[in-house]
């Protein structure tokens, strides 16, 4: 593989268009070579695809593993030894759900990675803590997974950590209101899953016609919104009930996953997800996966150079998206910036993996 670690100390939205391509087409080709040679199912898949890692390719057109396959399959790009940590997705009862196997190089960048993404909007101090959660329910040891993993891997950014919800996933105003009343006035990081901060703290506030001084506070959600869709809560709503709830105004929604930990798209201030430089994403048209035009709503596939220990650098997620422009956002950061506009049908997403799967026999 190539040394990633020049691109890792980069500022997370400092490089253009062009800058970004030519500095990414060669990790790429490297991990795509390094996972056809060290795990045997992606071999088979490139080989059934006809696609040779040796001949270095522009991003673009590396092909992606449908994330669907992570519940089908473990796929590792190292030997069982070396791996230190599985991360599980998280998944409704009697869902399969992805693995996700770690080394401590795979791991150690991930962590890297988060913490000059969220230091960009935080800044470099760990501030008071808010986790929306509950502590028993994320810190179970001999369960990790992704909402685990969420919550430990944001947390390195606080400190006082206060956990916002009882074990019965109820506000625990005993130990939040004398936090809030001890930082009054002074910046604090929240964190929390978007569905269950609406489920279980939003509206349990507005029933209980509580609201609480948290002005100075920087949010930070993300996942879920499959369900808030389905109650009928836009992004716009629910920012509209944290201001009322809690005053909070600085609000940063974020599009990643467990496939892809690490690699998080922030939502700027003007409303969009930003690609660091250490990833990037591309929407493709669902009758035949070419590029789909600056635009133009399509599935969406993520890339990042992270993925050492298993295969995920280059995978097809069951979103739907459209990228609105690059390099050019109003916020001031460089880069493509997009917007997720829903889930696919399973039949679609289905279909792909179906194609892959085909290939391992």
């Amino acid at each position: 593989m190539n040394d990633i670690s020049e691109i890792l100390n980069l500022p997370p939205y400092s490089l253009d268009k062009s800058t970004k391509r030519e500095l990414l087409d060669p990790v790429f080709s490297g991990l795509c070579h390094h996972h056809y040679a060290q795990c045997e199912p992606y071999r088979k898949m490139m080989d059934a695809l006809g696609f040779n890692t040796y001949l270095q390719v522009p991003y673009g057109e590396i092909p992606f593993l449908p994330v669907r396959l992570f519940k089908i399959f473990d796929l590792f790009s190292v030997p069982r030894e070396e791996i230190v940590k599985t991360l599980t997705s998280s998944g409704t009862t009697g869902q399969a759900v992805s693995k996700i196997f770690l080394d401590k190089t795979t791991s150690a960048n991930q962590t890297r990675i988060l913490s000059r993404i969220v230091g960009s909007f935080i800044g470099p101090r760990r501030l008071p803590m808010i986790i929306i959660d509950s502590a028993k329910k994320v810190m179970d040891r001999n369960h990790y997974s992704a909402r685990s993993a969420g919550i430990m891997g944001f947390s390195m950014f606080g400190t006082e950590h206060c956990f916002a919800l009882n074990d019965q996933m109820e506000p625990d105003l005993d130990g939040l209101l004398p936090f809030i009343e001890k930082h009054k006035g002074k910046p604090v990081f929240v964190f929390g899953f978007t569905f269950l901060i609406y489920q279980h703290f939003i509206k349990e506030l507005i029933r209980r016609n509580i609201h609480l001084e948290l002005q100075e506070a920087i949010l930070f959600h993300g996942g879920g919104w499959k369900k808030l869709a389905r109650e009928s809560v836009s992004n716009s709503a629910f920012r509209k009930m944290l201001q009322d709830t809690c005053s909070i105004d600085q609000i940063h929604d974020y599009y990643g996953m467990a496939e892809q930990t690490g690699s998080l798209f922030m939502e700027c201030e003007e409303g969009y997800f930003h690609a660091p430089v250490y990833a990037d994403m591309i929407v493709r048209r669902a009758h035949d996966f070419s590029m789909a035009d600056f635009g133009e709503k399509g599935i969406v596939q993520v890339l990042s150079i992270l993925p050492g220990s298993y295969p995920g650098h280059s995978l097809l997620t069951e979103d739907e998206g459209v990228i609105i422009g690059e390099d050019d956002c109003k916020c001031g950061r460089l880069g493509k910036y997009f917007g997720i506009t829903g889930r696919l049908q399973n039949a679609e997403i289905r279909g792909c993996s179906d194609t892959y799967v085909n290939g391992l026999g």
